[in-house]
């Protein structure tokens, strides 16, 4: 539940801000680049749109609740929270860009050592909030952002949840259509933290590449296209002709039709992040320490394979 402010308190709030420019837009508000008149700090504030549907009160409510509770360096960090106009406004650390606006620069996708140590943030974040039995359930190039000196921090924690009992049922719509996993794509709503793996990886593909791995215009096009990619009907020529021309291809496929059972092993780690496995289609996250490595597999082929030796 929010919390409620004196009116004399609130009156006051926006107006400590100078309004630099606005820095996005979505469903649900408005982000602008403000400074704070007396400090100078530069801030973002999200301004969350005024309607009449509770979800937009539920969301930000969400996100303020996670916010304020878990506290990480690869979190974005809520300053402050006021309501305004009728409006809910969050005030964050502003920072620079986002992952998008890198691949939007970096159309062939990021170079290797870029990759590797934004990977290895993510991962550490991820990590925190499923060790805390939290759910992102949007991560997206859009919601990492990043610092002018490489540090990333996950945002947008609007439909972030703690997951519940074995037998509770969550709500199906949730993560952009493009990262969302395939049990989310057929309604179920039994779902856990793979789902925040599926999205990881499919991000991962499109961080090295340049190219979005599941681009679709509807959860038909979507249920298609994971079908055509990671089902069994997948040729797995494909899969190296999808590769082959990244530097990050790892390994070679198997000159037999039928796949050949892996003699590889998988890297012993002090946590498991989290792994998601689809028919042949395997996401697996790794970090210890200062170690961190993500192996993503087509049936006997490894795809891609990072590994963080800071």
């Amino acid at each position: 539940m929010l919390h409620s402010y004196p009116a004399k308190q609130l009156g006051l709030k926006m107006e400590m801000y100078e309004t630099l420019g606005k820095v996005g837009e979505g469903s649900y508000g408005t982000v602008m680049k403000c400074k704070h008149k007396d400090t100078g700090q530069i801030v973002a504030i999200k301004i969350f749109y005024e309607k009449p549907e509770k979800s937009v009160n539920k969301i930000a409510a969400r996100e303020i609740k996670f916010l304020k509770q878990f506290h990480h360096e690869n979190l974005v960090n809520l300053i402050e929270v006021f309501r305004q106009k009728r409006k809910i406004h969050l005030v964050f650390e502003f920072i620079d860009h986002t992952v998008l606006d890198e691949l939007q620069h970096y159309c062939h996708g990021l170079e290797s050592k870029r990759l590797r140590k934004y990977l290895f943030q993510i991962l550490r974040a991820i990590e925190y909030l499923h060790n805390n039995n939290i759910i992102h359930r949007d991560i997206k190039p859009e919601n990492i952002l990043v610092s002018q000196s490489g540090i990333t921090k996950l945002c947008d924690f609007g439909f972030a949840r703690t997951l519940a009992a074995p037998g509770d049922v969550y709500t199906d719509y949730v993560a952009t259509r493009w990262y969302r996993a395939p049990e989310l794509v057929l309604k179920d709503t039994s779902y856990g933290k793979p789902v925040d793996i599926w999205a990881l990886g499919c991000m991962i593909i499109e961080m090295a590449t340049g190219n979005p791995y599941l681009p679709s215009s509807s959860d038909l096009d979507l249920l298609h296209k994971i079908v055509l990619k990671v089902g069994r009907q997948f040729d797995t020529s494909l899969a190296e002709y999808l590769f082959q021309e990244s530097h990050f291809y790892w390994g070679s496929p198997s000159s037999s039709p039928t796949p050949q059972k892996s003699k590889k092993k998988i890297p012993k780690a002090k946590w498991i992040v989290g792994r998601y496995s689809s028919r042949m289609f395997r996401v697996q996250g790794f970090i210890s320490g200062k170690f961190a490595k993500i192996i993503i597999q087509f049936g006997d082929i490894t795809l891609m394979q990072f590994q963080n030796d800071l």
